[in-house]
């Protein structure tokens, strides 16, 4: 029993370990289109952020109910298959971190959960059904459905604002960009802190420290919001570059549309239960944001990336969470070399991370080609009305030069 609670202590503290990569992967989803805007200023976005993630934890616990007791059959989970799966997560979104991509914390632990939990019990403990409606459907909806949102606000917003004063609307699209930015970090609060919230629950269940079914304990709840809230505070500065700047260029117009539509899906998942991903959420906003204003534009290339890290994310983490049950089914020594592994493959990317760092004072500047989509539309947009181009040259050809006649000769 001494061995089980040391393993217990060993998987709680791993998934705040999780939690904690979860808000510095995922502050992107609630600031970047505020920092890039200039709306506020980096660090000022994220210390906002976090405060409102922990906020948010207090809210619902219907998505850790989903987690804890509809992903995977509670009887004949060990807590090492709890720990399995978190290596897994971790992993994923450490791996995603080091080359700026805005994937799914969400789909990395869920993936590594169904993954560890095949390993150990086969995949008859894996419902299906929740699955299939609470994870795989809302995965696919949810950047269209914010996305088409997005369009069709910013498109709403230029023309509304057509009339009005450039820097009065300009300051008033800032200031609510900075409102539904703080929306989106409450709801991110409320959706991606119940996860771990889930997480830890089960792992109290098959460790026989609370009953089957029950609701998260109020210390649970509790560590899960500091923990993403600390991770939030310390900002995930690659992937804020890569969703600020790298997918289209934003004006505040478009920063608001795509935040409140982001927020507005991201909370109807959470009062619904579903395990969305609020990456996919803010990230299909951000893109029909930039399809939404005239002349605006999304580089393909990045969106592509993106798109194949999302695909790559649930079995990426499953495998790797089934290989670690693998291991750590061998005994106590099995498991504590996962543990090491873990440890010594997250010091290892962050050594790598510090050969280019990315910080608060260099987030807004990106490298990041265009692309050939976009370099074709950007081609054919004329530039807007009223613009005037310094670089103009002259493109008649002057007249050549013509020789005097020669004089006639003198007469003899």
């Amino acid at each position: 029993m001494e061995n089980f609670s040391l393993i217990l202590a060993i998987v709680v503290v791993t998934a705040l370990a999780f939690d904690f990569t979860n808000g510095f992967h995922d502050t992107a989803n609630a600031m970047a289109t505020t920092i890039s805007t200039g709306a506020l200023k980096p660090k000022v976005a994220v210390a906002m952020s976090a405060v409102l993630n922990l906020v948010g934890a207090f809210l619902s616990v219907e998505v850790a109910n989903t987690i804890s007791k509809g992903l995977v059959d509670e009887t004949g989970i060990r807590p090492e298959v709890i720990f399995a799966a978190l290596v897994g997560a971790i992993l994923w979104n450490l791996l995603t971190w080091l080359v700026g991509l805005p994937s799914s914390s969400s789909h990395a632990l869920m993936g590594g959960l169904i993954g560890a939990t095949i390993a150990s019990a086969g995949t008859g403990a894996v419902h299906g059904d929740a699955l299939v409606t609470k994870v795989l459907i809302p995965a696919i909806a949810a950047p269209i459905v914010a996305g088409v949102a997005a369009m069709l606000a910013t498109r709403l917003s230029y023309t509304l604002g057509k009339k009005a004063d450039g820097k009065a609307a300009a300051k008033g699209y800032r200031t609510g960009q900075i409102a539904s930015a703080g929306l989106v970090s409450l709801a991110h609060g409320t959706n991606d802190a119940q996860k771990t919230m889930g997480i830890i629950t089960l792992a109290l269940v098959a460790g026989g420290v609370v009953a089957p079914d029950s609701d998260p304990p109020t210390w649970v709840i509790l560590s899960a919001g500091l923990a993403i809230a600390l991770g939030t505070y310390l900002g995930g500065w690659r992937i804020i570059r890569t969703m600020g700047k790298g997918l289209t260029d934003l004006q505040p117009q478009q920063g608001f549309a795509a935040q409140t539509s982001a927020a507005t899906v991201i909370l109807a998942s959470s009062h619904l239960g579903f395990s969305l991903s609020t990456t996919h959420s803010v990230s299909g906003s951000v893109m029909g944001a930039g399809l939404g204003r005239k002349g605006g534009v999304v580089r393909w290339s990045t969106a592509t990336r993106m798109f194949v890290a999302w695909g790559l994310t649930l079995p990426a983490a499953a495998l790797v969470g089934a290989l670690a049950e693998s291991v750590t089914d061998l005994g106590d020594w099995g498991t504590a070399v996962v543990a090491v592994f873990l440890v010594a493959s997250s010091a290892a990317i962050w050594k790598i991370s510090r050969r280019e760092v990315v910080d608060a004072s260099n987030v807004n500047h990106t490298d990041e080609p265009a692309g050939v989509v976009t370099t074709a539309i950007a081609a054919v947009t004329p530039p807007p009305a009223g613009t005037v181009t310094e670089t103009l040259t002259a493109t008649v050809p002057a007249p050549p030069a013509t020789t005097e006649p020669a004089a006639p000769p003198a007469a003899v």
